[in-house]
Parts: structure tokens; C-alpha cells; sequence
């Protein structure tokens, strides 16, 4: 049988039973009197939607809970069915629909109290899936130790665990982290929870021993299975792969992937997926793509993380012809890729010259289905604006805008080329239609405006959206004194940047170190220091 590799108390878990215990008492919020004992029964409430139905069934109550998007008018109907609903009485199943949706919003304390409900309740028999629920999402929220005490609750429903909330527990330990947690309540399955584990308890823990870096531990876990009645399977030896291919071994990984072969298994996409993913990390490309020919020789149709492993690493090559060619056999087999993939595969092609695949690409996701979101087109236009191609931008601004709604990095992309430009009237525009569409420039929008002005020889008016900036609210930063300052002193406008200097000064309370140090790399060679000194200091710093 397996060993415990690190010493554990005999008594934790009764010592975290009770410390969690603990918690869970210290934390619940004290009883109070119902003021509603008081009203007369002549008085009638209002129903917290209208129309209320004359026929309530839990069944209807359940749709009409679903229905709600604002949780805590469907909490108020679920209060409401239950208190003053005429022959009305909640069951199972609808304490099971606002505690799902409850623990899918995080309002753990709302799930509680009505948790505290159904223990009170004994005329209501739970099901299992409420618990499961419950910490699948303490799980997802970071909060293992109420995973945990869920848990051990349990049995104070009147419910028998089961080997589907170990292995949802188990899982929502690996996730935060919880190697050890995992490997103890595996050890204590049998005696103390009365589960017997099954082939997915076990690779859930031989995934913690991995993630933990005992792959000896979960080598040894394989050889005890058979001892416990239970076979590893593909996903058992996949895990172990992941385990080498983390550490960085890709000799072990390479002979857990001929063991799967050597036992007749056929190895999934997943399995591929990851033994190429480890050769990928150590820009072994060759030998991904080797093992990506095997997987299709062997009738395995590579899935979307497939995909993004090989894109990945073609981009990191600069291999555009190849990362471009793997995404269209992507899309022609319907899958979705990231806004990431597609940014890296428009970078490296742009990189490489190649603008007009890019905006081939973009136009073939459009046809696609796969409209691209805001950060693929701003990617684009940006690349576009740096080759040039203002006009091309636009048009692609304009398409994209009958589709979507362009978010501020889109606008602040072409704004950006349009000053770099010099094209300033054209950058108003859209700056106004920008506010128009109630999308609030950013420190960014405004410096390439400056930067704009100061370029057209205008620096006067940069100091002028400056201005603007702190009235709006929006603090410069030292990108926006930089552009200043050098735009200033391009046009000899010493006593300017004196007044920037005051500007700043009197806005922000100080001149902190790091718009010293722009003057001094950008002004001084050109402005009287004693001038600016003299604007600055008080008359008694002076003397």
C-alpha cells in the first residue's frame, strides 16, 4: 500500500474538524427575533414581483427563481414563496436552485443561512449534489477550508458521502494548492468518511503528487493501485506525464508515453498534446512537430489546446508561414481560438512583413463567425499605422465598428497613428466620437494627442490638453511630461516649461523625482536652470 511520505498527526482531522467548527460558530451571525411574529394577520405583503401566481408549485418556483437576473430579487421571491405564499412549502429541489445560483454568485453567507435552513428542517431530505455544489465553488472561490467543512457537514443532513463529493472536494484542493490535504483525505476515505475511492480519486491524487514534484510518490501510487482493486488508466499515465514534463524531464515523459503504447492503449489528444507542449518549452520544435504527424498517423484529431501549443511555439520561431497555415486547419475544424493566438500569429506575421495576411486573416474570422474582439483589432490597426497604412486602418476601424463596439485600446491605436501622423484634425474627430459613444479617454489617449501637437510644432496647445487632462481628472504620468518637455524644448519655449513646471507643482502638491530626472535628460541643455530654480523655490530657499 502507499506510505505516507510526510508525518501527519493522528489527530488532525478531528483537530480540523473542530477548528473549522470553530470558524463556522464564530462566524455565523447571531439569532434574532422575526419581527414578523408581531404583524397581524390581517396585514397583507407585496409580492416582490407582479404578477404573483394564484398556483405555486415548486416546480414553477424554481423557473421563475432562474429566470430572475438580479439574484437578490430572486433570493426575496424564494423568501417570499416560502413565508407567505398560501399552501406553499419548499422542498429539496428549491433550496438546490437559489443555492447553485447563490454559490455561482460567491454569496456564501445568503448559502449558509439557508444551509442552517434545511439542518433545521427535517420534514426536507438532501441529495448530495447540494453539497457537491457548495464546494465546487468554495473550491473556485479560493476558500478551501469551507470546501473542507462542507465536507465533513455532510452527514448532518441525513445524507451518505459518496465518492463524487471526495473526488469535487479533491479537485477543489489541487486547485488552491492543498497537496497535502489531498493526500489525507484520500488516506482517511475509507475509515473515517466510509467512501471507497475509485480510478478517478487516484489520479486526482497521483495530479497533486505531480503538481507537488513527488513523481516517485505518484510512480509508487501506480504500483500500489492494483492492490486496491483499481487499474490506471490512460488519464492516470497522461497525469504522469504532465509530472515529468513539468519538471522538465522529457526523458521520463517520452518513457511514460511508450508505456501507454507497450499497454495497447491508444493515447488521446490530451496525451499528445502534453508531450509536445514539453518538447515545445524546450524549443525542441522538430520534435513536437514529429509527434504531432504520429498523432494524426494514429487517426487523433488534435483539439484546441493542440492547436494553441503548436501556434505558440511557431510564433516563438518566427515561423509565420507555419503558425498561420495550423490556425486556418483550426478554424476549418470549427474551433475557436483565443484573442491571444490570434495576436501572436498577427505579430509575427506583421513582424515578418507580411501586413496583408494579417488583414487576411482578420477578414477570414469575420467570415468565420469568430468576430475579432477589441485587442485583435487593435493589434492590427497598430501595425497598420506603423506600416503606413492610415487608410487601410480606417477601413478596418469601420468594419469593425459595424460589428462591435470599439473599446478604448482600439480607439487609442488609431488615434495614436493619426497624431503620429500628423493628422490631427482626423484624430479630433474620432476622439469625439469616442466620447460620444461614452468611452472615457485614458493618461495614453491624452499623450498622443500631445505628442500630436508637439510633432506639428505646436507644443503650446499640447500644455492646452494638458489642461484638459486634470480637469477630467486624469493624472499625466511621466510619458505625458517627457513628450511635453521635449516637444517645449524643441520650439525654445523655455518660459513653458517653467510654466509646466509650475503647473505640475501646484496640481500634484510636488515635483517628484521622476520628472526631475526627464528635465534634466530633456530641458536643461537648452533653459537658464537659475530661471527655473527661481520659479520653483520659495524666495527664503533661494537666499
Amino acid at each position: 500500500m502507499l506510505t505516507l511520505r510526510q508525518p501527519f498527526s493522528s489527530n488532525f482531522h478531528r483537530l480540523l474538524r473542530h477548528t473549522i467548527s470553530s470558524i463556522a460558530a464564530s462566524s455565523s451571525p447571531p439569532l434574532t427575533h422575526d419581527p414578523l411574529i408581531t404583524i397581524p394577520k390581517s396585514y397583507k405583503f407585496t409580492p416582490p414581483i407582479k404578477p404573483w401566481p394564484k398556483n405555486l408549485s415548486p416546480k414553477r418556483l424554481i423557473s421563475i427563481i432562474n429566470r430572475q437576473q438580479n439574484l437578490d430579487l430572486a433570493l426575496q421571491i424564494f423568501h417570499f414563496a416560502g413565508k407567505f405564499h398560501n399552501n406553499f412549502t419548499h422542498n429539496y429541489n428549491t433550496y438546490l436552485s437559489i443555492i447553485t445560483r447563490l454559490a455561482r454568485a460567491r454569496q456564501f453567507h445568503h448559502c449558509e443561512a439557508l444551509l442552517d435552513e434545511l439542518h433545521g428542517n427535517s420534514l426536507i431530505k438532501c441529495g448530495e449534489i447540494l453539497f457537491v455544489t457548495l464546494i465546487r465553488n468554495y473550491g473556485l472561490a479560493n476558500r478551501p477550508k469551507d470546501a473542507v467543512r462542507i465536507f465533513l457537514r455532510i452527514p448532518d443532513f441525513g445524507v451518505n458521502r459518496s465518492v463524487r463529493s471526495l473526488n469535487c472536494l479533491l479537485n477543489a484542493l489541487v486547485q488552491n494548492n492543498k497537496f497535502n490535504w489531498v493526500y489525507l483525505m484520500f488516506k482517511n476515505s475509507r475509515v473515517k468518511f466510509n467512501v471507497i475511492p475509485n480510478i478517478f480519486t487516484c489520479n486526482i491524487l497521483v495530479k497533486a503528487l505531480c503538481k507537488k514534484g513527488d513523481i516517485q510518490g505518484a510512480i509508487k501510487l501506480l504500483d500500489d493501485m492494483p492492490g486496491m482493486g483499481l487499474i490506471p488508466n490512460v488519464v492516470t499515465y497522461t497525469t504522469l506525464l504532465s509530472g515529468y514534463v513539468a519538471k522538465g524531464d522529457l526523458i521520463g515523459a517520452k518513457n511514460v508515453f511508450q508505456m501507454i503504447l507497450d499497454k495497447g492503449w491508444v493515447p488521446d489528444a490530451t496525451t499528445y498534446t502534453v508531450l509536445m507542449d514539453g518538447y515545445c518549452k524546450k524549443g525542441r520544435l522538430v520534435d513536437a512537430v514529429n509527434v504531432m504527424d504520429d498523432m494524426e498517423e494514429n487517426d487523433v484529431k488534435p483539439n484546441e489546446i493542440t492547436y494553441g501549443v503548436m501556434i505558440e511555439a511557431y510564433c516563438k520561431e518566427k515561423k509565420c508561414g507555419e503558425a498561420l497555415n495550423l490556425l486556418d486547419d483550426m478554424l476549418e475544424n470549427r474551433y475557436v481560438p483565443s484573442s491571444v493566438l490570434c495576436c501572436k500569429v498577427i505579430d509575427v506575421l506583421c513582424e515578418e512583413g507580411k501586413v496583408e495576411d494579417a488583414c487576411a486573416l482578420w477578414r477570414k474570422l469575420l467570415k468565420k463567425n469568430v468576430t475579432p474582439d477589441n485587442v485583435v483589432s487593435s493589434t492590427l490597426i497598430h501595425w497598420l499605422c506603423k506600416e503606413g497604412k492610415l487608410q487601410e486602418a480606417r477601413k478596418l476601424f469601420d468594419e469593425f465598428e459595424r460589428s462591435s463596439v470599439p473599446g478604448l485600446m482600439t480607439y487609442n491605436m488609431l488615434i495614436a497613428g493619426l497624431c503620429e501622423a500628423g493628422e490631427l484634425y482626423d484624430a479630433g474627430r474620432l476622439w469625439d466620437d469616442m466620447l460620444e459613444k461614452g468611452c472615457i479617454p485614458n493618461a495614453f489617449t491624452y499623450n498622443m494627442l500631445i505628442k500630436g501637437f508637439c510633432k506639428i510644432g505646436n507644443p503650446k496647445e499640447g500644455m492646452r490638453v494638458l489642461d484638459e487632462m486634470f480637469d477630467k481628472g486624469c493624472l499625466p504620468n511621466d510619458a505625458t511630461h517627457k513628450i511635453l518637455i521635449e516637444g517645449l524644448s524643441r520650439s525654445k519655449l523655455d518660459s513653458e516649461i517653467m510654466n509646466l513646471l509650475s503647473i505640475v507643482a501646484n496640481r500634484r502638491g510636488k515635483i517628484d523625482a521622476s520628472l526631475w530626472e526627464v528635465i534634466l535628460t530633456n530641458a536643461l541643455v537648452n533653459v537658464d536652470t537659475g530661471k527655473i530654480l527661481e520659479s520653483i523655490f520659495p524666495p527664503d530657499v533661494r537666499a
